[in-house]
Parts: structure tokens; C-alpha cells; sequence
């Protein structure tokens, strides 16, 4: 048997990002995958890519998220193609502000993560990645039409499928492939103000896959986040506190 700890969508969380870390050592896996969006928002964006290049030494799988390329590069266009009006003066200011945080070579190992990652136990092949197969921008929403679902599914050979960007943790069995989305470790949107991952165990041919749930410190997390100052922080210091979306 095969066992993968999934978790994504960090956003500069480390406080959660700890406590997620010393739940999934204690499920011992086989191999950590970290699906993207690792630093943006968050207060200490250093500290987690410190953090994940130590796991990246020990064999965990890391590719880039869509705001990992915003922070990187400013390439906004290629990070929020869906705002169509510009970027909001509050995400400009936040990835500028974790550009500096992270200096030049904590940027330099953000720019260089690969889009996609691929897990193999025996005959079955795990797709890591951001939004879906071959996008770090087109996810899977709860509310996504089927016949989108299935051509963004079938992009991939893979039977598993880990991925985030919607914050959302849930698991979808289709049959034929499973979606796997980890939810967020650090800045969730379903109303329950803690971390969630995913453990996904691989038997022969068979697959199971749960969401996971960690506490962190919250209002630590939201204080950090509001005394920054940053345009938007109130918001996103709300977000954290309440796990859902607040804009």
C-alpha cells in the first residue's frame, strides 16, 4: 500500500502549515505532494518555503500555484486571467510585499517549481496539480458543469487526481478517476476556520481518499496578518478567522 499526504493553497500560513505538518507525520506517509499556491496572503511567506524546501530534501513533490507565479514574477495576467478589468490594487500590493519577504533566492526556487508532478504506485498514477490537469487557473468548483468536469479530467492519463485554487476540500469519486481536492492549508473557504488535507492510501487497484482537518491559531494567524497593513488585510485576517472567503 501506497499512503500520500495531500495539501495545498499555504498562502503564507506557516503557524497552520506547522500544525498540518505534525498531523501528517503522524500518519506516516509514503510521500508528502504539495499542490501550489504557497505564500500569497499569508504573514510569513519565508518561513513556509522554508519549511517546504526541508520536505522537498526528504522526497515531497511541490509544483506551483497560480499566485506563486504572481509573486515570482508579477505576471498577473497568467496568475487571474479571469479578471478581466485588471488586478485589484490589494493583490498587487500583497505580492509585492511577499516578493521582498522572500528575497532573491527563497523567489528564484518559487519561480523554478514545475506546473505538474506525477506520483506512480504500481500501476497507478497520481496527477499533482494546481487547478486541473495542464491549468493552474481552471479548478474544479462544486458547481462546475459535468461535461466540464469530464474534459478536464480526461487531460490526464492519471486514476488520481490532487489538486486545490478553490479552497473548497472535498473528494469526487467519477469512476474512473478520482478528485482529490485538499482544500487548504492555511486560508479555507468553507466556513470551518481550521487546515484541511487530504490522505489518500493506494492498494492494487484500489483507491480511498478522506479530507482531513487541523487546528492552528487562528487569531495569532489574523492579528499577524492585520498589523501588516496591506491594503485588504482586514479582509483576509477575516478570512482566516471565520474559514470563508471575505472581500
Amino acid at each position: 500500500m501506497t499512503r500520500i499526504a495531500a495539501l495545498s493553497d499555504i498562502h503564507g500560513n506557516a503557524v497552520a502549515l506547522e500544525a498540518v505538518l505534525a498531523d501528517v507525520v503522524r500518519e506516516k506517509p509514503d510521500r508528502v505532494v504539495i499542490a501550489g499556491d504557497l505564500v500569497l496572503n499569508g504573514p510569513d511567506p519565508a518561513a513556509v518555503v522554508d519549511l517546504l524546501r526541508g520536505l522537498v530534501a526528504d522526497g515531497a513533490a511541490v509544483v506551483q500555484g497560480n499566485t506563486d507565479v504572481a509573486v515570482a514574477d508579477f505576471d498577473f495576467a497568467a496568475a487571474f486571467p479571469w479578471m478581466i478589468d485588471g488586478v485589484p490594487d490589494a493583490i498587487v500590493d500583497a505580492a509585492e510585499w511577499a516578493h521582498e519577504a522572500l528575497g532573491g533566492e527563497r523567489i528564484e526556487w518559487l519561480r523554478a517549481l514545475p506546473a505538474e508532478r506525477r506520483v506512480r504506485s504500481d500501476d497507478t498514477l497520481v496527477l499533482i496539480c494546481h487547478g486541473s490537469p495542464g491549468s493552474e487557473t481552471a479548478g474544479f468548483d462544486q458547481d462546475l458543469d459535468p461535461s466540464v468536469t469530464i474534459e478536464r479530467v480526461a487531460r490526464s492519463d492519471a486514476r488520481v487526481i490532487v489538486c486545490g485554487h478553490t479552497h473548497l476540500p472535498e473528494v469526487r469519486d467519477l469512476g474512473w478517476k478520482i478528485i482529490v481536492n485538499d482544500g487548504s492549508a492555511g486560508y479555507v473557504f468553507d466556513g470551518d476556520p481550521t487546515a484541511s488535507w487530504a490522505l489518500v492510501d493506494i492498494d492494487g487497484g484500489e483507491v480511498r481518499a478522506e479530507i482531513r482537518r487541523t487546528s492552528f491559531d487562528t487569531l495569532t494567524v489574523a492579528n499577524a496578518i492585520s498589523s501588516r497593513g496591506l491594503a485588504g488585510d482586514v479582509y483576509r485576517a477575516a478570512t482566516v478567522r471565520t474559514g470563508k472567503l471575505v472581500r
